[in-house]
C-alpha cells in the first residue's frame, strides 16, 4: 500500500489557483479507496465564495419572522443551534416545530453566481478512481445548483441530503450508518472529505478514513482532533490533482 504525504506530492502549478493550498498534514492509504464521500458546502468550494453568508442571512431573517425578534437575537439563536444541534434547521424543528421543506426552500433561495466552474476539480474527479458521492447537512435541489455550477455534478453518483437522513444532521451518528447502508459502502474502503472537523468523527469511529478541509470556514475547527483526522488539507482540488500526479510517478 501506498500512503500519500505532504513530502510526496509535487506542488500544483503557480497558474492554477489550487496552488493556495497549504501544505498537508498526516497522511492517507489511497490504494484501498474505492469509494470517495465529499461535503458540499466549504468543501468542494472555497469559503471566500461567500455563499454561506448568504444562506445564513436567510436563515436569519426565517427567525426574524418566525419568532418577531431582531436580526442580532435572531442571529444568536440560528448560531447557538448550529453548535448544539448540527444545524439551525434542527434546532428550529425541536423547539418550535419549523416545517423542514418550507425552511430548506426558504435559506436557499440564494445567489449562486458567486460560484463558477472549477475545470482543475472537474478534471480531478473524473481521473479519480471509484465511487464518489455527497453527504450534506443541505437537501439535495440546493446540492445540485451548486454542483452544476461548479461543472462536477456528472462526477457523482448520488446525494446523500438532510432530507434522506430524515433531518438528522452531522454529526450525529444516524445519518453515517445511513449513508453507509443505503450504499452499500464498506466503511474501511471509504474516505470522507469534510470541513468541519466534527463531522469526521463519527465515520472515523465506523471504519472510514477522514479528511479534513481547514480552509478557513466557520467553526470549521471546532473539537479537531488528531485521533479522528488522518490527513488535513487546505483545499480539495489541488489534494485530489496531486493524488493524480503522485499515481503517475508511481506508475513511470
Amino acid at each position: 500500500m501506498t500512503a500519500v504525504r505532504s513530502l510526496d506530492l509535487p506542488a500544483p502549478d503557480a497558474a492554477s489557483p489550487a496552488a493556495v493550498s497549504a501544505p498537508l498534514r498526516g497522511a492517507l492509504d489511497v490504494e484501498r479507496i474505492d469509494t470517495w464521500v465529499f461535503d458540499l458546502d466549504n468543501t468542494l468550494y472555497h469559503p471566500r465564495a461567500n455563499l454561506f453568508a448568504q444562506i445564513d442571512q436567510r436563515m436569519a431573517a426565517f427567525i426574524m419572522e418566525l419568532l418577531s425578534v431582531e436580526y442580532e437575537a435572531a442571529r444568536t439563536l440560528q448560531k447557538r443551534y448550529f453548535m448544539e444541534y448540527g444545524t439551525t434547521l434542527r434546532g428550529l424543528m425541536r423547539h418550535y416545530g419549523v416545517n423542514p421543506r418550507r425552511f430548506l426552500d426558504y435559506v436557499h433561495d440564494i445567489d449562486l453566481t458567486v460560484v463558477g466552474p472549477d475545470a482543475g476539480l472537474a478534471r480531478a474527479l473524473e481521473a479519480l478512481p471509484g465511487r464518489k458521492l455527497i453527504f450534506t447537512n443541505g437537501d439535495t435541489p440546493y446540492a445540485r445548483r451548486v454542483l452544476e455550477r461548479l461543472g462536477v455534478a456528472a462526477h457523482f453518483e448520488a446525494i446523500h441530503d438532510i432530507v434522506a437522513a430524515d433531518f438528522v444532521p452531522k454529526p450525529e451518528e444516524a445519518p453515517y450508518d445511513q449513508l453507509l447502508a443505503e450504499y452499500g459502502i464498506n466503511a474501511r474502503r471509504a474516505v470522507f472529505v469534510e470541513d468541519m472537523a466534527r463531522n469526521l468523527a463519527p465515520a472515523k469511529a465506523r471504519g472510514m478514513a477522514t479528511v479534513w478541509v481547514n480552509n478557513g470556514s466557520e467553526k470549521g475547527d471546532v473539537n479537531a482532533s488528531p485521533d479522528f483526522i488522518d490527513l488535513e488539507i487546505a483545499d480539495v482540488s489541488a489534494w485530489l490533482s496531486g493524488i493524480g500526479r503522485a499515481d503517475m510517478v508511481a506508475r513511470g
